[in-house]
């Protein structure tokens, strides 16, 4: 379950703007902008979230599930790093 705060902390880990998590996921701006105000849970369908994680992911965001310790996001290490 993906919510605003990781999508907000991804997009700070990336240094990214609204725009470019929009034009990456090919999600509205304004949809982005209203996703990122509601705390907790995407309060969108399911292919929406879907099209912002896949391009977090893809940007080389990882998100970590609720595990005790609460979600949250990390970036990536890149290959061949130990």
């Amino acid at each position: 379950m993906l919510t605003s705060e990781q999508v907000r902390a991804a997009r700070a880990m990336l240094r990214w703007e609204q725009k470019h998590l929009a034009e990456a996921s090919e999600v509205s701006l304004p949809s982005i902008k209203r996703l990122e105000t509601l705390p907790g849970p995407l309060a969108a369908q399911a292919r929406t979230v879907s099209a912002i994680q896949r391009a977090l992911e893809a940007a080389g965001v990882q998100f970590i599930p609720e595990n005790g310790g609460g979600a949250g996001v990390r970036l990536a290490k890149p290959a061949g790093a130990e």
